[in-house]
């Protein structure tokens, strides 16, 4: 089973913020992703956006666009 759940960190616990539909001792892997955007992240996002519009904004594209049009 795969599943994304949201929990909260208290007292050095992790508690689910939900039901889990788990047996009683099931060993679990967890991977832990902070909810808050990080300014790093954001950074990293911004430039991806920038560089794809450059990308796909293009008149390269405008000319190839108007080909496929006739």
């Amino acid at each position: 089973m795969t599943a994304a759940i949201r929990a909260i960190y208290e007292g050095g616990t992790l508690r689910p913020l939900e039901p889990l539909d788990l047996a009683e001792h099931t060993v679990v892997r967890i991977t832990v992703e902070t909810s808050e955007e990080d300014s790093e992240r954001r950074e990293w996002l911004e430039q991806c956006k920038k560089t794809l519009a450059s990308a796909w904004a293009n008149e390269a594209d405008d000319v190839y666009n108007v080909l496929l049009t006739k």
